[in-house]
């Protein structure tokens, strides 16, 4: 399989202890950890949000500071806080999934009108969005018709890595179910979850302690002491 990420014992001082780590395209990959492990934090240096104090961070070969603006384009991030444009419509904020395939003629027209009508209801139904939400403000929207728009912009941008911190958490038992499956169809992801009773799910399983990364295997390999003493308290 082809390494799309590559991090070489990269670290940040008092966050993160250096790490080695290839993902691959084709790979499932689960993050667990308890709150405060460096989950969030690793998944900034994967996509570049952040910079390693030490070491380095390549995307297919490349440093992340000599990506293109096509190929950051190719790693889509599902934030914990989503972060829409609370002002502009469900249309515009899924629209904006597609920017970096854009210039900025067609950044300005989004954000006077709506685009591609189409292809953005196709998407709501993709993620079971109704479509009479379609012009309606982000604002608006309950907690689970927002994090369906993230997910609609996120598939509109069409990564070839998709990374997602805490997707599920605060969804009821569907939504969750829906959103992780819809997550799994990406070419490559690595999802940062709270739930080890899911790892059965992925491909690979990553777990992260006091910022050292301490599990990396298949999950039938795994034992259930193992992801208790992920969790228990130093």
């Amino acid at each position: 399989m082809t390494a799309l990420l590559e991090l070489h014992q990269a670290c940040l001082s008092q966050r993160l202890q250096p790490i080695t780590l290839t993902l691959r395209a084709d790979q499932r990959v689960v993050l667990l950890g308890a709150s405060g492990a460096g989950k969030t934090t690793l998944l900034k240096l994967c996509n570049g949000a952040l910079r390693p104090d030490a070491g380095s961070v390549h995307w297919c070969g490349r440093s992340h500071q000599q990506l293109s603006r096509r190929q950051r384009r190719q790693i889509g991030t599902l934030w914990q806080d989503l972060r829409l444009v609370e002002e502009l419509s469900v249309i515009q904020n899924i629209n904006s999934g597609a920017l970096g395939r854009h210039g900025l003629f067609w950044a300005l027209r989004n954000l006077l009108g709506s685009l591609e009508p189409t292809t953005c209801l196709a998407l709501m139904h993709q993620v079971k969005l109704e479509a009479d939400l379609l012009e309606q403000p982000v604002r608006e929207l309950s907690g689970g018709q927002r994090q369906r728009v993230a997910l609609g912009r996120l598939l509109h941008q069409q990564p070839e890595l998709v990374l997602a911190d805490e997707p599920l958490s605060a969804l009821d038992p569907n939504l969750a179910e829906d959103v992780l499956n819809t997550l799994l169809l990406s070419p490559g992801c690595l999802i940062s979850l709270h739930r080890p009773d899911l790892i059965h799910r992925f491909d690979r399983v990553l777990g992260l302690r006091d910022g050292a990364l301490v599990i990396d295997a298949a999950p039938d390999t795994i034992h259930r002491d193992q992801l208790e003493w992920l969790y228990a308290s130093t």
